[in-house]
Formats: structure tokens, C-alpha cells, sequence
């Protein structure tokens, strides 16, 4: 008798495969069975039509591979837009209240549109379902991790001032890696290969010691050259022409000027220094390297954070209450990394560090000097830090820490924007080689931990 039913169940399933429940007009007495069981035998397995659409989540190894490079490309090309902006003088507090804007505008429309795409169900509910949902708990693991991602954001951006960009994105990567991985590693139940994804970790250890030599080495190569032109005006060989901002167009718009310096030489490095907002010459190297590592504890702890939202793994919620959706997760987690970022930014406008003139919110409001482009790091920052979410949420936190490969797109900028390291000695060179070749041998062996969460 239990074959006779089966069979003509699925006999009929095959039949209407691909029909939704309210197109159906059919019976149970058809089927001989009680109604409550043809609901659970039939629709139970008829795949989703247009009106039982359901949310999108990346769920293979593919798609999260695919969400990381994606984001990496973003996280990696948004610190070069900021960097382009101090150096052509603008102030770093007027660019971060910009870029705050747009990357909590990425996390809106990421929750309005993956967030709410297809129907609330009770274990993946849709955004809007979720903020009326008691889940405090894991909102505040989220806004946690928002707040800790503000602080290093906000660090970073004096340290590219200091020590380059290239060597703070590589030692906040690596010190993100070192202690966030790991802490992802055991909050994810150890889906992730052990044998693989730690030797990986080795490897940003090596990477980070050797971006720690590369700046003292660069910082006594630019040394020497402004040694060697200032005894060149004693002697009067050289006539040098400084050009403020104000007078000249920058060095980063590619025009053609008969007293605009070569990367890499003295004469660069001095008009660098006159036009950009942050002056960084006779400040200690320590000073750099102590912000750049700040920001790399900050930025190891925002992932874990929004591991726990996610995932509840220390059973914060009560029961019978879902997880956050990966997006509405990110969406309290921009929302918080916004309000912290507004209050500390319009603080130093009043109040600023590093020397930096003092200025105004209607100054601000008034700087429309590479706003566009400032809007344009907000966006590409957010839906990085989205598609990273998005990866972790399938493979594993853990394995999505590749994503801190970003040095390796930020150099790239850095050495083509902006002139790092042109005619650096062959000692800086070799280094700068051996920390690169050590990054991206650490982030292949990190991609290839790779899990896949149930």
C-alpha cells in the first residue's frame, strides 16, 4: 500500500513539476492519503516557483570564491582613492565624513534588495521581518564589529600617511589574518582545513615582519635623498621650484608642468610634502608603525564579531529565535561603523590631530574638492566588506580572511599612482619583492583551507 501511494505521488509530482501550490486544483481523495501528509510528501519537495521565491544566499565553494576576488579587488582599490585625495591636500576628515555616507548607502541597498528578495520564512527571514525580530543579542555582536572596523578604517588613514600605503595595508592584513583567522577558525567549529589554513597564517607572520624592514629601509633611502639635495642648494647646483597645491595642478592628474619632479627623486618628495594635508617629514617612524599596528587589532576583531551575529555560536538567542540573515548582520554592522565614524570625524574637524588645521562643518559642507571620489571609496569599500560577509557566510570566516590580500591591489595603486618606492635602493627593492612573493603564497594557502558551512 505504501508503494501505491508513493508511486502515485510521485507520478503526479512529475506531472506538474514546476506548477506552484495555488495553481494546483487537485484533491487529496485523489491520492488516498490524509491531507496533512500530501502537504508534507508533495510540497514538501516542489521546487520554488515565482511565488515562493527565495532569498539569495551564496551557499557552494564557487560563489564564495567568486564574492571573495570580487571583493578583494574593491577592499584593496578604496585605501588608494583616500590616499590619492590626502595627497592632493584634502583633508582627511572631510574625505572620511564623505566615504562614512556612501558605505553605509552599500549596506542599505544590499539589505533592500538581497535582503528582501523572495519570501520570509521562519528559519531566513527577509529584512524587514528581521528588525522587528528580538535579536538584540546579535545585533550588538554586529554593531560591535561595525564599531572595531570604524576605528581601523579611521587609523589607516593617517598611517598611509606615514608609513605608505603599501606597508599599512600589508601589516594590518597580516595582523588581521594572525589573530582574526584564528579566532574565526574555532568559532566556525573547525570547518576549515587545520593542516592548511595555519601554515597560511605562518606565512603573513613572514609577511608582516618583512613590511616591518621595508619602511625603515625606504624611510633611509628618502633620507639620503633630501641629504643629498640639501647640500646641492648650499652649493648651489640646483634651483629647486616648490609648487603649492593652490598654484599648480597635481602630480596625481597627469599634467605636464616644466617644474613637476620625477617620482622617486628628492624634489618629488619635498613638493609631495608641501601640497599634502598630513606632513609627515621630521615625525618619528615609530609613530606610524604604532597607528598602523592599532588598526590591524581593530581590523582582526570585526570579522569574529560578525561571525558570532551570524552564527550565535555562544547561544546568545533565545530559542525558537533565527540567526541574522547575512545582510540584515551587515546592515547593523554599517549603520554602527557610520554613527562612530560621524561623531569622531566631526569632532576633529574642530578638534584635530597630527597638526592638522582646524576647520568646520560648513567648511566641510563647502569642500566639494574630490567629494566624487571620496563617495566612490564609501560604495566600494561597503559592498566589499558585503561580498566578504557573503563568503564567509558559505565557506567559512576563516577562509574569507584571503580577502586581506588587498596589499597586494593596494600596491599595485600605490606604485602606480603614486610613485612608492621609485629609485628605492636595491636593499628596499629586494624586500619589498620578498614581502609580496611571502603575501601571496600566505593568501593561496589560506583560499585552498577552504570549507563549506552545513
Amino acid at each position: 500500500m505504501t508503494a501505491q501511494v508513493t508511486w502515485g505521488v510521485e507520478k503526479e509530482y512529475r506531472m506538474v513539476r514546476g506548477t506552484s501550490k495555488s495553481k494546483l486544483d487537485l484533491k487529496e481523495s485523489q491520492f488516498k492519503i490524509p491531507p496533512d501528509l500530501f502537504d508534507t510528501i508533495f510540497f514538501s519537495t516542489l521546487p520554488q516557483t515565482e511565488s515562493g521565491l527565495r532569498m539569495y544566499l551564496v551557499e557552494s565553494k564557487g560563489g564564495a570564491v567568486a564574492c571573495m576576488l570580487l571583493a578583494l579587488f574593491f577592499l584593496g582599490t578604496w585605501p588608494a582613492i583616500l590616499t590619492l585625495l590626502e595627497r592632493r591636500g584634502r583633508l582627511p576628515q572631510h574625505t572620511y565624513l564623505d566615504y562614512s555616507i556612501t558605505n553605509l548607502l552599500a549596506a542599505v541597498l544590499i539589505a533592500f534588495t538581497f535582503g528582501q528578495i523572495g519570501e520570509s520564512t521562519p528559519d531566513k527571514p527577509n529584512f524587514l521581518t528581521q528588525l522587528s525580530q528580538y535579536n538584540w543579542p546579535s545585533v550588538m555582536f554586529a554593531m560591535g564589529g561595525g564599531v572595531v572596523l570604524s576605528l581601523g578604517n579611521l587609523s589607516t588613514q593617517y598611517a598611509w600617511a606615514f608609513v605608505g600605503l603599501s606597508v599599512t595595508e600589508v601589516i594590518t592584513s597580516s595582523v588581521t589574518v594572525v589573530i582574526g583567522t584564528t579566532l574565526n577558525y574555532f568559532l566556525d567549529d573547525k570547518i576549515n582545513r587545520a593542516e592548511i589554513l595555519f601554515p597560511g597564517v605562518g606565512c603573513f607572520l613572514i609577511a608582516v615582519c618583512l613590511a616591518s624592514a621595508v619602511h625603515p629601509s625606504n624611510a633611509a633611502d628618502n633620507k639620503a635623498k633630501l641629504q643629498n639635495l640639501a647640500s646641492e642648494q648650499k652649493e648651489g647646483e640646483t634651483d629647486l621650484q616648490v609648487s603649492t597645491f593652490a598654484e599648480k595642478e597635481d602630480l596625481e592628474y597627469g599634467t605636464v608642468s616644466s617644474t613637476k619632479a620625477k617620482h622617486g627623486t628628492a624634489e618629488f618628495l619635498v613638493q609631495l610634502e608641501k601640497r599634502r594635508a598630513i606632513k609627515v617629514f621630521g615625525k618619528s617612524t615609530f609613530i606610524g608603525l604604532a597607528i598602523t599596528f592599532f588598526a590591524g587589532v581593530c581590523f582582526s576583531l570585526f570579522s569574529p564579531a560578525f561571525n558570532l551575529a551570524t552564527n550565535d555560536q555562544w547561544h546568545t538567542l533565545n530559542d525558537g529565535v533565527p540567526h541574522l540573515v547575512v545582510y540584515t548582520a551587515f546592515f547593523y554592522f554599517s549603520v554602527s561603523c557610520f554613527v562612530l565614524a560621524i561623531i569622531l570625524n566631526i569632532t576633529f574637524l574642530y578638534y584635530p590631530v597630527l597638526n592638522l588645521p582646524k576647520t568646520s562643518f560648513k567648511a566641510y559642507l563647502n569642500d566639494w574638492n574630490g567629494r566624487g571620489w571620496a563617495f566612490l571609496a564609501g560604495l566600494l569599500c561597503g559592498f566589499g566588506n558585503g561580498l566578504q560577509f557573503m563568503g564567509g557566510q558559505a565557506a567559512g570566516y576563516a577562509a574569507a580572511d584571503a580577502v586581506q590580500a588587498l596589499p597586494l591591489v593596494s600596491t599595485f595603486w600605490g606604485i602606480l599612482l603614486f610613485g612608492e618606492y621609485r629609485k628605492s635602493s636595491r636593499r628596499t627593492c629586494i624586500l619589498l619583492i620578498s614581502m609580496l612573493s611571502m603575501f601571496i603564497v600566505a593568501v593561496g594557502v589560506l583560499m585552498a583551507s577552504s570549507g563549506h558551512r552545513k
